[in-house]
């Protein structure tokens, strides 16, 4: 019997399994899900009404325990209408929080030497976002297909 180490999962194995996990939840609750093109600027997730009348980009965060999500150097490139962030997301027992993105822009904190900005835990682990997927109205400023 060969004796198993344990290793630390790869964060492109955790990115897949939480921006997987947000599609089922989504797909669930009616809505059409499509991945977009890995590691492109952007939305990780288009979201559509069953009408087509409503599109969302979807910015998937996944984390392998609960931890801050990088946002990058400057707010003003964030873009998807919503953000759902996937803590544990390859266990058995993932949680999401779904934040619009005007949330994650006014939570959001920089390194003290004004570096990089990060969404704290204490700041999007909140009851009003945890499993929040009736949040899913589109913002005033989500397209409308045509």
């Amino acid at each position: 019997m060969t004796e198993q180490i344990a290793t630390k999962p790869r964060p492109q194995l955790t990115g897949n399994a939480g921006l997987n996990y947000a599609a089922w939840q989504l797909s669930r609750r009616g809505w059409h899900v499509m991945p977009t093109v890995r590691n492109a600027r952007g939305s990780d997730l288009i979201a559509i009404n069953d009408d087509e009348t409503v599109t969302l980009g979807i910015q998937s965060k996944a984390l392998s325990k609960r931890s801050a999500v990088p946002l990058g150097l400057n707010l003003d490139n964030l873009r998807s209408d919503l953000w759902v962030i996937t803590i544990r997301a390859i266990t058995d027992s993932p949680t999401c929080y779904v934040l619009r993105l005007d949330e994650v822009r006014a939570l959001a904190g920089q390194d003290k030497n004004g570096g990089a900005y990060w969404l704290e835990p204490k700041h999007y682990d909140k009851d009003e976002f945890r499993d929040a997927w009736h949040r899913l109205t589109p913002p005033a400023s989500a397209g409308v297909a045509g």
